[in-house]
């Protein structure tokens, strides 16, 4: 009997390896072949969206590749708005108003887009990456560092296949720009130059006070507020002005700065930076005292990152951003009656180096428009128009081919922001917020002055998200939560 159990063992196991060979999904499971959340290319994903107004109609649009996957159910705190769209679009989705909800019920969820205000981004991220559901979230990635080096880090250790909404980072034009860097044709790059007209909100005054009669009946407030401190409806938040306010949005910078600095950031290999310092605008209301709203983001804001040498860049490299539709000087090798950036000049990259510039508008959907100014004279530009094959450059159906193809596939590996990349990448985006919330602190001094004692230069160890030299800066890399709404 025991020998010929061990044959029939020994009979089993060479049809599973001849097996294998012929069929290898019927005998492996599809976690080992692809990661959590493997399905086969041909197999239809099953999407749901949570925030399906406004950006997230889009998204969850283009995911579905024109009903080729299925889009089980939508999430929206306010059906009433423009996520109308969404349930026109996949009538057969079912409705929630709450994420955790739905992603408990709806069990057989492969994929969610998250395409809320940003501090629903990392709680609703985590939420969805701890059930292993693989994850497509607008950007910034998060409203906070901390919560962008977790995410980074599940996203690795859950095998979810993640993707950024800074759809512009698969932009094929960007490989013009690479290719300038990679054959040095600028030489070594000392400085980055980067702006922005945004905020294009209300932003830098005192926010409106709350009024709960105002609130629409359809709004379900509690979950819009999520994360952030409890308080009574407040207009003009929802749906798009809260962008200019710390508890739930990221200013200018969390708006654009993931499409514009994505460009630098990526092309020159860049990592976490070294230190951080900000100046922001005053507003007088009165006379010699200058408004204070430091629970607000300011009308425009000027910061200085420093960053380490790099194998594409060989010296260490200063990059400066404005916003607030303050843009840089106009370099003299680029004509003056040239746009600097993009149309207007409104937004921009400049990549200056010791043989010229490369000159790039906004990485969003808006027209690349590269541009290389050599300081002999020579130039070379690309297209002025751009040819879309698919919306948004395939940025959110690549990501459903990834995760159809599984964690780890060549699919996965060509995505373009990964977590593992845009993890670092919303981090530099962010420290820009993390000086100009330190610009605003104060204290009162002996002589009962109030003392803005923190700016200054703020030292950053990216590898352990600290700031050195000024503890209270830190309490700016996270962010205080509700229960229920944790990271």
């Amino acid at each position: 009997m025991k020998e010929k159990k061990n044959s029939s063992t020994t009979s089993r196991r060479s049809f599973i390896k001849k097996g294998a060979i012929a069929s290898s999904i019927f005998i492996v499971p599809r976690h080992v072949l692809g990661g959590a959340g493997y399905l086969a290319p041909s197999d239809r994903l099953n999407l749901a969206a949570i925030g399906a107004g406004g950006k997230g109609s889009s998204d969850i649009f283009n995911a579905s590749v024109n009903g080729r996957e299925k889009v089980a159910a939508l999430c929206d705190v306010d059906f009433a708005g423009s996520a109308k769209k969404s349930i026109e679009n996949f009538p057969k989705a079912k409705l929630y108003a709450d994420y955790r909800e739905m992603l408990d019920k709806e069990k057989g969820i492969d994929a969610v887009t998250i395409s809320t205000p940003d501090h629903i981004h990392g709680p609703a991220a985590k939420y969805a990456m701890e059930r292993g559901i693989h994850v497509y979230v607008q950007k910034p990635m998060t409203h906070n560092i901390r919560e962008a080096r977790i995410l980074t880090q599940m996203a690795r250790n859950n095998k979810i296949v993640s993707q950024m909404g800074n759809q512009g980072g698969s932009n094929p034009l960007l490989g013009m720009v690479q290719k300038w860097i990679d054959d040095d044709a600028i030489g070594a790059v000392s400085k980055v130059q980067v702006w922005t007209n945004r905020p294009v909100w209300p932003q830098g005054g005192a926010m409106q006070p709350a009024d709960p009669s105002l609130k629409p009946e359809s709004l379900d407030w509690n979950l819009w507020l999520g994360p952030a401190p409890d308080k009574p409806y407040t207009p003009n938040l929802h749906p798009f002005s809260w962008r200019g306010w710390w508890d739930y949005g990221t200013g200018a910078l969390g708006d654009v700065g993931c499409h514009l600095i994505d460009i630098p950031f990526r092309t020159l290999g860049l990592k976490y930076p070294t230190d951080a310092e900000a100046s922001v605008s005053s507003v007088y209301s009165q006379m010699w005292n200058a408004d204070y709203h430091p629970e607000g983001c300011p009308a425009s804001s000027f910061i200085t990152l420093h960053f380490d040498a790099t194998e594409k860049t060989k010296t260490p490299i200063e990059m400066t951003w404005n916003d607030g539709g303050i843009r840089p000087s106009h370099p003299d090798i680029i004509p003056a009656n040239n746009d600097i950036g993009g149309p207007g000049s409104y937004n921009g990259v400049l990549i200056i180096g010791e043989k010229g510039i490369i000159s790039t508008n906004i990485n969003d959907s808006s027209p690349l428009t590269p541009k290389l100014y050599l300081n002999d004279g020579t130039t070379d530009f690309g297209p002025e128009t751009e040819p879309n094959d698919e919306p948004e450059y395939g940025h959110q159906r690549k990501w459903v081919d990834a995760c159809k193809a599984g964690f780890g596939s060549e699919e996965h590996k060509g995505l373009t922001s990964s977590f593992d990349y845009a993890g670092p990448m919303t981090e530099t985006v962010l420290m820009g917020n993390l000086a100009i919330r330190s610009y605003l602190l104060r204290k009162e001094d002996s002589e009962g002055k109030m003392d803005f004692y923190a700016r200054k230069k703020l030292l950053w160890d990216g590898e352990n998200m600290r700031i050195t030299n000024l503890e209270d800066a830190n309490q700016f890399v996270g962010r205080t939560y509700r229960d229920g709404f944790k990271v």
